[in-house]
């Protein structure tokens, strides 16, 4: 009975050394990926906090759980209303509840849901990566409530714009969105040039550019030159959501570990999104041709 007993204690430790040699092989890669993502998205003075109390719970649930929603709804309308090609989508987004059109303007939930339904399949996945590739590793450091803040700024800021700039073409897709991640993370690089490092600045600047040109060109190529094989949409969210990143993005982002509330930035740039939306609606109800 003795020897069963020290046999079980054995065994019993054993184990328990295994799993501890485990979650520290876990907690050692974490600390790998949360030193490379301070090292991408944070200034020198304020990695030190972050690798402090980094962790990777909760994961980044708003930009993986938006992402699975649009690549849900993309499909679901690539097979309920089959196309002629997944290149580009025509009749089953257009006569979606969620594309942002002209003439649909009374509901006003299209000028946030048309983010869940895009063009085409070359539109969705350059959305995907983008959000994906930069919003996870932004997630991860500023979490989900100051992320969904600044994308859906962008969002609603593309929708309005549009509707003012480009008012009688319809809009699809989180172009808004994206855009909005990618300015408020450009001009914390600019801002914080020399302290993250700039070799890397350089290249991250450099890679914002070539990205957001790329994208900008395709955008403004689908628009204005390629032929029309279904409705048109516009470019004109890309940016508007810029603009909202480069604001309210930026300051959100900048204020890592203080309240954002307290920043009078924050406020300024509030109030002056706020000016823009009130002329927005305003023309969308007395102004615009396409009432």
């Amino acid at each position: 009975m003795e020897m069963e007993k020290m046999n079980t204690d054995m065994s019993g430790e054993e184990e328990e050394k295994e799993n501890n040699e485990r979650n520290s092989r876990v907690c050692t890669s974490c600390d790998k990926i949360h030193e490379s993502i301070s090292k991408w998205m944070l200034p020198e003075n304020a990695r030190g906090t972050y690798l402090e109390r980094a962790n990777c719970i909760p994961p980044p649930l708003f930009i993986i759980s938006i992402s699975i929603v649009e690549l849900a709804v993309f499909i679901y309308y690539a097979v309920w209303k089959p196309q002629k090609q997944w290149i580009t989508l025509d009749t089953g987004v257009w006569n979606s509840p969620f594309i942002y059109r002209p003439d649909k303007r009374e509901e006003a939930w299209r000028f946030i849901s048309y983010m869940l339904v895009h063009a085409g399949i070359q539109h969705i996945l350059g959305n995907l990566f983008l959000q994906l590739i930069l919003g996870i590793p932004l997630e991860m450091v500023h979490k989900g409530h100051r992320v969904s803040l600044v994308y859906l700024a962008g969002v609603i800021g593309g929708s309005l714009a549009s509707s003012v700039c480009d008012p009688l073409q319809a809009l699809v897709g989180a172009s808004g969105g994206v855009y909005a991640l990618i300015g408020g993370y450009f001009m914390n690089v600019l801002v914080n040039f020399r302290e993250m490092i700039p070799l890397f600045g350089v290249f991250r600047l450099l890679l914002a550019g070539i990205i957001v040109g790329t994208d900008m060109g395709f955008a403004l190529y689908r628009r204005f030159i390629a032929p029309v094989n279904g409705p048109q949409v516009s470019f004109v969210a890309h940016i508007a959501g810029g603009l909202a990143g480069m604001s309210i993005g930026y300051v959100i982002f900048s204020c890592f570990d203080e309240n954002f509330i307290k920043d009078p930035r924050f406020w300024i740039s509030i109030v002056a999104y706020l000016v823009f939306l009130v002329f927005a609606v305003f023309f969308n109800i007395f102004l615009s041709p396409a009432n």
